[in-house]
């Protein structure tokens, strides 16, 4: 697993198309990440030996209600349509965990299928008094506390923090 590099972009980018298809931009995860930076350190992909990018995973900060607790959502996950079951996404989330709790984040929330993620851990056990902004399956919003007791009092809405993307100023 390699840090996202800023020439990666145009290729996770297709791969998300590829993978997730064109309604990916309409769920309420994305509407949490629109406008925002991943959090510092903790976006990665994974390359086949020509280089070309086959699998990404990012993590975005968030605050979990007005004054809550801090955390990290996970997603997309993404992994090359012809090459799933191959081990690339399991790989991409271990390796997202382990840095994210290397870096001192106290905890990782997501939205997806606990069968695949609660093998990592996640659960919606922590999950029952918070709620995500827009529609989605209550019962997989799924956390992972990386500290024990992080998510102690975690009520109320998602929101986005960390860092907004800058308009680029161009001078003539």
């Amino acid at each position: 697993m390699l840090a996202e590099g800023a020439g990666d972009i145009e290729a996770r980018e297709a791969l998300l198309d590829r993978a997730m298809g064109p309604k990916r931009r309409k769920k309420s995860s994305e509407k949490l990440r629109r406008g925002r930076r991943p959090s510092e350190g903790l976006a990665f992909v994974a390359r086949d030996p020509s280089g070309a990018v086959v699998g990404t995973v990012r993590l975005w900060d968030v605050t979990l209600s007005e004054g809550g607790p801090a955390a990290l959502l996970l997603g997309p996950l993404a992994v090359e349509p012809g090459l799933k079951s191959g081990g690339i996404g399991s790989a991409l989330m271990r390796h997202a965990i382990a840095e994210a709790a290397r870096l001192g984040h106290g905890a990782i929330l997501l939205v997806g299928d606990a069968p695949y993620y609660g093998r990592f851990g996640f659960s919606a056990d922590r999950t029952g008094s918070l709620a995500m902004p827009g529609p989605y399956e209550r019962h997989r919003l799924l956390a992972l506390e990386l500290k024990d007791g992080a998510l102690d009092g975690a009520r109320g809405t998602i929101k986005a923090a960390g860092r907004k993307i800058k308009a680029l100023d161009f001078v003539a």
